[in-house]
């Protein structure tokens, strides 16, 4: 892993699954905490790694994908992926899926504005794959998070989140009292105090 860094940018090398990808970081941009890779991020790759995920011919949505190292993984290893994020997000995301996918697999990848809560429905129901890390970080936020979730999967949908337990406002209760509520959902994975939590939607009842 290497590191080149100055007041306006940061760049790190990360290698998972065979791919060493170079993650710029535009930290004058006003992006906030959306310029980093923070660890839930990082410990999701090393699981797609570790457990030799593959997402060939799947159709993936990576949620909140701030640098857009989740969802450019899941390119590499074969999906066909929609990373969104905030509009002001997108500049930075588009310059890494530029800088990592080739020009043979772009076609494989869109990146799109998505509002939790707001736009949701402007999205299809049929992902095969959901992918969030950190995304679960503040209570007010879960309201619309949940929405979109719900919306975007169905009960064949696989759906990964990864959380900083300890880190991030209410996410014991949204992972252990909201999720079980529509979800089944297995503990797959711990790192410190992250943890990767494997859902896919309980069935409707009639």
């Amino acid at each position: 892993m290497s590191n080149t860094k100055n007041d306006d940018i940061s760049v790190k090398d990360y290698t998972f699954c065979g791919h060493t990808l170079t993650i710029t970081m535009f930290k004058r941009a006003a992006l906030g905490l959306s310029a980093y890779v923070w660890g839930p991020a990082v410990v999701l790759c090393q699981y797609f790694h570790d457990e030799k995920i593959d997402f060939t011919g799947k159709k993936v949505l990576e949620l909140g994908s701030g640098t857009g190292i989740v969802g450019i993984l899941a390119v590499l290893l074969g999906g066909h992926v929609t990373i969104t994020d905030v509009p002001e997000t997108l500049k930075q995301i588009e310059y890494n899926v530029n800088a990592n996918i080739p020009v043979t697999s772009k076609h494989r990848s869109k990146v799109r504005a998505l509002l939790w809560g707001t736009d949701h429905l402007n999205f299809p129901s049929d992902f095969d794959f959901i992918l969030g890390s950190d995304v679960v970080y503040s209570p007010m936020h879960f309201p619309g998070l949940l929405a979109t979730i719900l919306h975007c999967c169905n009960e064949n949908t696989t759906i990964f989140i990864s959380t900083n337990m300890t880190a991030r406002m209410g996410s014991e209760n949204f992972h252990k009292e909201l999720i079980p509520k529509q979800f089944k959902s297995e503990l797959v994975r711990t790192s410190g105090m992250i943890c990767i939590y494997k859902m896919n939607k309980k069935p409707t009842r009639y």
